[in-house]
């Protein structure tokens, strides 16, 4: 699966910014997707998650303030955006559009760094305050 992230940029403290990532390589409902994020010097972190059924995850640090969502375009393409409104100084890091598969039925978490096996080169976003 391949995974192109787009999106990213500079804005001030309460503005938003829109994540895209283009997916393609694998049928579309053989895996499911969400967003990690790496801000220098901490681990990654999940921030979102959709799977096949369209259950959808957040981060509590984006509660309420991101949104993800997706859109199947061909038998092995599909799009991932990830809305993100009232941004803040910490959400500044490096945002990673992720695929995993098999899609694992997680409840509550975004799931760890590891259980994710297809990685976007990623796409900063940096917030000033």
């Amino acid at each position: 699966v391949r995974l192109v992230e787009s999106g990213g940029g500079s804005v001030q403290y309460g503005g938003s910014l829109r994540l895209s990532c283009a997916a393609s390589g694998r049928s579309y409902s053989e895996y499911c997707m969400g967003w990690f994020r790496q801000a220098p010097g901490k681990e990654r972190e999940g921030v979102a998650r959709i799977d096949l059924n369209g259950k959808i995850i957040y981060a509590d640090s984006v509660k309420g303030r991101f949104t993800i969502s997706q859109v199947s375009r061909d038998i092995d393409e599909k799009s991932l955006y990830l809305q993100m409104d009232s941004l803040k100084p910490e959400d500044t890091a490096m945002y990673y559009c992720v695929g995993q598969w098999p899609c694992l039925p997680y409840t509550d978490k975004v799931g760890p760094v590891d259980e994710y096996n297809y990685w976007g080169q990623g796409t900063q976003v940096t917030v000033s305050s």
